[in-house]
């Protein structure tokens, strides 16, 4: 039974993160990380390129590209980092509003998955997905990387919760 399990949550996982890039790639036109650059940035932490690389599991080179594309689309702004040898990175007005529908969207694609099921069944779904995270051994980081896409104003009683002011 435990495979089948598996073999279905799998199944599940891949439909839910076609649906999230089917979406970034509407609104955005571009797939990959940047839907999740812009969610991250969006914390308004102001990361460095470095620590994107780290919660984007992308290379230096990869990163620096990313960013200039975002940079050039308007989407990211470069400011100066707290200790000044680091720029930190943060979303202009229209990146803001990018940010906000991709966030938006991605919701609205995955809700129809949960359509077929009761209340309860929901209810009972979101107690099991909750524990099954919380049961992870995770670093901060690796929370943050599992959680680039994550709306956390929805999220309230967050079972992987990465300090936003945590080092990365």
């Amino acid at each position: 039974m435990i495979n089948r399990t598996a073999n279905l949550l799998g199944v599940v996982g891949l439909a839910v993160a076609d649906l999230i890039e089917d979406t970034a790639r509407e609104i955005l036109k571009h797939v990959g990380e940047t839907p999740a650059a812009l969610v991250v940035i969006g914390y308004d932490l102001g990361p460095s390129n470095d620590q994107l690389r780290r919660i984007l599991c992308l290379s230096h080179s990869g990163t620096v590209r990313l960013i200039d594309r975002l940079v050039a689309d308007g989407l990211v702004e470069r400011r100066e980092g707290r200790d000044r040898r680091a720029v930190a990175l943060y979303l202009s007005k229209r990146g803001r509003t990018l940010r906000e529908e991709i966030l938006k969207e991605r919701l609205a694609a995955i809700r129809p998955l949960l359509a077929p099921l009761t209340g309860v069944e929901q209810e009972t779904l979101a107690a099991l997905l909750h524990k099954m995270l919380s049961s992870m051994e995770t670093t901060d980081m690796e929370r943050r990387t599992l959680c680039r896409l994550c709306d956390d104003r929805v999220c309230s009683n967050c079972p992987i919760p990465a300090g936003k002011q945590a080092k990365t």
